[in-house]
């Protein structure tokens, strides 16, 4: 049977990838949704309980499937893959979840040569350059979901900090998806308007920009607060991988801070980093050199100089 267009296969039915399909059925962006997930008995009461909604949304096709439910489709979105557990380390996390990427990777692209992978999976930066180096990609065909879920709660703070509309704050986290990530506050603005030139003249009375910094230790600790809460986090990020699925089935040439393998960037080579990319059928179609302060570039340095190290524990 012919696959109806667009074609959506979300690998890994976890929180994650569960609240995604959620999120893209009522999207109504795709036509056909297939769920992958060794769980199988899981992802039948998934796709059962999706099902039951589709008389309140645009038609969509749901079911659940082998590894051959990639066939024919747009994008893969991969969410798959082992939590970080109480003592173990980054490093150990890594080794797990590229083992369990050596396994499926190859799967997915035995069915699905023609899509966008786009991976969830944390440590999401290593595992999208895992990727790359698995299926032999072309490099804008593989990114990760990157910071576009940091750059927005940066602008959601930044919003309630200023009283303005989220729409109207324009400020990107980039680098690392984790520890060593950054704001770009040097080119940082709400409706035009440079945070450098806002601040002063908005009526907060913030001095010295402690605020600013305040605002992305909260930005940085959201999730591990969010995990303390409620043990794991799905409702926003499910609505970032929409977000990037939009740009990539409609073409849209939209700017997102997504994970993507850069070389020479502030003399930065063979690393994925989340950097503003224009994102659209093709994946990512390049990225953008935008202008860092010299502060920045140290920390987008250092930020790349961590995931290489811990690169080079896992074997590819």
């Amino acid at each position: 049977m012919q696959s109806l267009k667009p074609k959506v296969a979300i690998v890994g039915t976890g929180n994650v990838g569960s609240s995604f399909a959620f999120a893209l059925m009522q999207s109504g962006l795709a036509r056909e949704i297939v769920l992958i997930d060794k769980n199988e008995k899981r992802t039948q009461g998934e796709c059962m309980d999706l099902n039951h909604g589709v008389s309140f949304v645009q038609p969509a096709k749901i079911s659940a499937a082998g590894f051959d439910g990639c066939k024919d489709s747009d994008i893969v979105v991969v969410t798959a893959g082992a939590n970080q557990v109480p003592g173990q380390s980054r490093i150990e996390l890594t080794r797990a979840n590229t083992d369990i990427f050596k396994q499926i990777i190859p799967q997915i692209i035995k069915f699905a040569s023609e899509a966008i992978l786009v991976i969830v999976t944390n440590p999401v930066d290593i595992l999208t350059y895992v990727t790359l180096k698995i299926s032999g990609f072309a490099q804008g065909k593989v990114l990760g979901s990157g910071t576009v879920l940091d750059t927005s709660r940066l602008r959601y703070l930044i919003s309630e900090h200023c009283k303005v509309d989220p729409r109207n704050v324009h400020a990107y986290i980039i680098g690392e998806h984790g520890d060593t990530e950054l704001p770009v506050w040097s080119n940082a603005d709400i409706g035009g308007m440079l945070l450098t030139k806002y601040c002063p003249v908005c009526d907060k009375g913030c001095e010295n920009h402690k605020e600013l910094n305040e605002i992305f230790m909260e930005v940085k600790n959201a999730a591990y607060k969010i995990i303390e809460a409620k043990q794991a986090t799905y409702y926003a990020v499910a609505l970032a991988l929409v977000r990037i699925t939009e740009a990539i089935l409609r073409d849209e040439n939209s700017i997102l801070p997504v994970s993507t393998l850069i070389n020479d960037y502030y003399g930065i080579s063979d690393v994925c980093l989340s950097i503003p990319s224009l994102v659209n059928r093709k994946g990512v179609e390049k990225y953008l050199t935008i202008e860092l302060s010299p502060e920045e570039q140290a920390l987008l340095k250092h930020s790349a100089a961590t995931l290489k190290e811990i690169i080079k524990g896992i074997q590819l």
